[in-house]
């Protein structure tokens, strides 16, 4: 009797865990027990001290393009059949608290694109830090498309990535973004040839995981806070961090490394 197969693989080796979406059929479309299995994983890496950085992939074809379709028009259909629940529930169930997972864990996140991210799929590769492509990958901004409005954290991340004008063109008029051109407009960090993204993504995540995690926390925590406070608070929040990575572990062997000439050695405290 074979197993039924995990939409999700959460898998944590070298201080690196690795998301991957697992449904390469339907191009990693998220029906519901996607989206639950998805965030269980992004939870579960965000709390587990032993990854220190976590990878977000897909299998096939495509990183992932969104909202199950399929899935999504039996819904409509049975909505209009009977009158009851509610079409959107899974934003505030299942998007949001994802992509708020995602944006805000304590530690590097880095969004490896196999393939086509389109909706959901290119937002969730927005609220990483770090986007590396396969030169093979693209982005979608598919919700007008479809009649709808952009979801996953996209009207927040999307236009501190490209700017005001040119995210809503993009959400307006929805196409095929290549790799070369997502590197042009700040959607991509780096553009790789296909075969070499696993490698190169590994090397990246493993430098990350190796790193000072608490540093790397804060920073994060403070980009994040001062997109939406003024200069004097932001200044305060830095002044916060500073003083809670002044005093982790990290930064004392750091400095003793640097007075003996060597190379420091990070726990991630």
């Amino acid at each position: 009797m074979s197993l039924p197969h995990e939409p999700v693989r959460l898998d944590v080796s070298e201080g690196v865990a690795t998301i991957t979406l697992d449904r390469p059929d339907a191009m990693n479309s998220l029906d519901v027990a996607t989206k639950e299995a998805l965030l269980a994983a992004v939870r579960s890496a965000a709390d587990d001290a032993a990854a220190r950085c976590v990878v977000l992939t897909g299998t096939g074809r495509a990183f992932c393009v969104g909202q199950d379709l399929k899935e999504h028009i039996g819904i409509l259909r049975a909505l209009k059949s009977d009158g009851e629940g509610e079409l959107f529930d899974t934003v505030t169930a299942h998007y949001n608290p994802i992509v708020e997972a995602l944006s805000t864990m304590p530690k590097p996140v880095v969004a490896a694109l196999n393939g086509v991210a389109a909706g959901a799929g290119a937002s969730l590769a927005f609220a990483c830090d770090l986007r590396v492509l396969a030169d093979t990958a693209g982005y979608n901004l598919a919700f007008a498309g479809v009649a709808l409005s952009c979801d996953t954290g996209s009207s927040w991340t999307l236009q501190r990535l490209v700017g005001r004008a040119k995210a809503l063109e993009l959400l307006y008029f929805p196409r095929t973004i290549g790799a070369d051109e997502a590197l042009t407009l700040g959607l991509a960090n780096r553009v790789v040839p296909a075969d070499e993204l696993t490698t190169v993504v590994a090397e990246l995540a493993g430098r990350l995981a190796t790193g000072p995690t608490v540093a790397y926390a804060s920073m994060r925590h403070s980009v994040a806070y001062a997109a939406e406070h003024t200069f004097a608070e932001s200044l305060a929040v830095e002044a916060e961090m500073m003083a809670r990575t002044g005093a982790t572990r990290d930064h004392e062997a750091a400095v003793a490394a640097f007075v003996a000439k060597e190379k420091p050695v990070f726990e991630g405290r």
